[in-house]
């Protein structure tokens, strides 16, 4: 006999995400609880959830899950990095205070992996919103009314090709590319201020001018990202940020981006001339 699956617990950040993948999970009929992260959670997820925790609180944090577990976290929406001095001081009773400093003084690639090693060490797995709910990810293939060109064509094969290239160095997932020049690559600002960045640079002053012909947003997974707690995401708010840097469109990766409100989202894509492709990638 199969063993059951252990619970699931949605560890609610901000944004609309989190509600989403509870009506997901409602509507496959899979029950789990919720986990509101205070100061971040939105209302929707506030009212549903059984349990509010401060996000450096992580000996509480770990007591509830204890209490309800072992289950399966599964993290969603966004919440502030702290401050490395916080962390530290926040877990120094849990684990070793010059591990923690390594990880805390890396990237966000580090400091995840940290945050899942805690949670695992005491007995709990963690799941992807891609694994529980992958209805939310991008198909492959065009979205909405426009294709690219053969200029946004070429563009797409660079973007995917530099960021295949920086994975290794804990860059962004995101770049803004015409033809085979990077215009600006994602770093720690993310995705909607690095596109701000590419309409300074791509236009004159005071965001005259057009754009170059086949500028084009390409957002991908970096090579050996724990998708669990890092996968890909756009939205309605990053067609706008895109079509104010003069893309043309957006590249994503099929089966491992997120969109958020995915019918919204191609409609603003739609209204705004850009196309939306989902891109099959082997891995």
């Amino acid at each position: 006999m199969r063993a059951s699956p252990a619970p699931l617990v949605l560890v609610a950040g901000a944004g609309r995400l989190p509600e989403l993948v509870a009506e997901s999970l409602d509507r496959a009929g899979r029950p789990f609880r919720i986990l509101a992260i205070r100061g971040f959670a939105e209302r929707a997820m506030r009212a549903r959830a059984e349990a509010s925790v401060d996000l450096l609180d992580i000996a509480g944090v770990l007591a509830i899950l204890k209490a309800w577990g072992p289950v399966s976290v599964v993290p969603a929406g966004g919440v502030s990095r702290p401050n490395p001095a916080a962390i530290l001081n926040a877990a120094a009773a849990l684990r070793n205070r010059d591990a923690l400093k390594a990880i805390a003084g890396g990237g966000d690639d580090r400091l995840l992996r940290g945050a899942l090693a805690l949670l695992e060490e005491n007995g709990h797995g963690v799941v992807g919103v891609h694994e529980v709910a992958p209805d939310l990810l991008s198909p492959e293939g065009i979205m909405g009314r426009h294709a690219p060109d053969a200029a946004a064509l070429e563009s797409i094969a660079t973007g995917h090709a530099l960021l295949g290239a920086l994975a290794p160095y804990d860059v962004g997932q995101a770049a803004v590319v015409v033809a085979q020049r990077a215009v600006a690559v994602e770093g720690p600002e993310g995705t909607d201020r690095m596109l701000a960045r590419a309409r300074a640079l791509g236009r004159k002053p005071f965001g005259l001018g057009a754009a170059q012909p086949g500028t084009v947003l390409v957002k991908v997974a970096k090579v050996g990202q724990d998708l669990r707690v890092d996968l890909p995401a756009i939205g309605p708010r990053t067609i706008a940020a895109a079509a104010g840097a003069g893309c043309a469109g957006l590249a994503i990766q099929a089966g491992f981006t997120l969109i958020i409100d995915r019918p919204a989202t191609v409609a603003a894509a739609d209204r705004a001339g850009l196309f939306l492709i989902g891109l099959r990638i082997d891995a």
